[in-house]
């Protein structure tokens, strides 16, 4: 393949374009091809050979992906990405065109991935300069939306020929680019688009786990612990088995989740997939121990913050305090626990900051969580605790 002439190269795309053969010229035009690795195709102006080969308007997309390819050989990735965008908007226009067809979309596929991963890396070769963050990767999701609206704009009902079965695909895309600068608002609206599509469950299961995935994460900052649950266990479940790096991403924002909706994760699950610093955090949360809670927060503040998810680990703070107030109940043997006794175990394990009116205010958000049975007679300075099941249990995360 690294002796693959031009001429020849130009031919197989010709003739896939005249028997509309979208799947081998989405391979001839993506960048993670063998193809690329022919020297003889890094050309700075293959122009008239192009359109010596190829007919229009294939010809412009080919002759933009060879002019990437030869900004990439420069080790030019900022030029790379400007070609790639233009490519971009050529096939946005190419896909409009074709009124009654879908054949293309395995080329959409190929060249948006390109310009996500080409505009990630044009960003990364920008670090450090007077440039905005993230002005590149949010010109990348224009060219994106550009592809979306052709698509979601096709009201063909035909499951075999609508482009709208290229929504679920631009949508991970985008998804991949707003989590990356942190513009989780531009989300909802492609989420609405995909719960209201009638090809809603004809889209690939591996599409349908990417998409769970980023529904639940943008549902677990959204706080809405349930919903993340379900979306999160979806993409854990159907995502192939041999996929264990997919896995472990997932669990880093599932686990948290299902502690703090009160499952306990399986400490085998959580090595088999790499994310056994967990499991400490586990411990501290399980035995009440706010001290040791604290420290892990700080030891693993790095690898939470990096994901993302150090203010939502945080939260699990209120189970360890329910698990705590569950151990003085259990010592005292009385339903009628004095809020002084509650104050004071949490001065042993390190809250020494936490004074009379808030333990009763951490008591009332138990409470109201349902973590607690009972209620705060604030005469007496006491809890009042149900005699019967009290402390509700946790569950288990198999």
């Amino acid at each position: 393949m690294t002796l693959m002439s031009l001429a020849h190269y130009l031919q197989i795309i010709d003739r896939s374009w005249k028997t509309q053969d979208g799947y081998k010229i989405a391979n001839f035009i993506s960048l993670r091809h063998d193809h690329v690795a022919s020297v003889n195709l890094h050309i700075e102006n293959p122009e008239n050979m192009v359109e010596k080969f190829v007919a229009s308007p294939m010809d412009e997309l080919v002759m933009y992906h060879l002019k990437c390819l030869h900004a990439l050989s420069q080790k030019n990735p900022l030029d790379a990405y400007q070609y790639q965008s233009t490519m971009t908007q050529i096939l946005t226009k190419i896909i409009q065109a074709q009124k009654e067809e879908n054949w293309f979309l395995p080329v959409m596929y190929a060249v948006c991935l390109d310009l996500r991963l080409l505009a990630q890396k044009a960003e990364k070769e920008r670090e450090g300069t007077t440039d905005k963050p993230g002005e590149i990767l949010e010109k990348a999701a224009e060219c994106l939306m550009g592809c979306f609206r052709v698509c979601a704009a096709d009201n063909r009902s035909s499951e075999e020929d609508t482009k709208r079965l290229g929504m679920l695909n631009l949508v991970n895309q985008l998804f991949k680019v707003y989590f990356r600068i942190n513009k989780l608002h531009l989300c909802k609206p492609l989420i609405r688009a995909i719960e209201s599509s009638p090809f809603k469950e004809n889209f690939s299961l591996s599409q349908q786990v990417t998409y769970k995935y980023y529904v639940g994460r943008q549902a677990m900052f959204d706080g809405d612990y349930k919903s993340a649950n379900e979306y999160l266990t979806y993409a854990f479940e159907n995502c192939h088995k041999s996929s264990t790096r997919n896995k472990r991403l997932i669990l880093i924002y599932l686990v948290p989740v299902k502690m703090l909706l009160g499952f306990i994760p399986n400490r085998e699950v959580l090595a088999k997939y790499d994310v056994i610093q967990f499991w400490e955090l586990v411990e501290a949360v399980t035995q009440g121990n706010l001290k040791m809670f604290d420290e892990l927060m700080e030891t693993h503040e790095t690898f939470f913050i990096k994901c993302g998810i150090y203010l939502i680990v945080d939260k699990l703070k209120i189970i360890a305090y329910r698990n705590l107030f569950r151990k003085v109940y259990m010592i005292l043997q009385t339903h009628q626990i004095p809020v002084d006794a509650l104050q004071e175990a949490l001065t042993y394990l390190g809250q020494s900051d936490v004074d009379l009116n808030e333990t009763q205010c951490i008591v009332a958000n138990l409470i109201y969580e349902g973590k607690i049975k009972g209620y705060i007679s604030h005469q007496h300075r006491k809890v009042v605790v149900s005699k019967q099941n009290p402390f509700p249990m946790l569950s288990s995360m198999s």
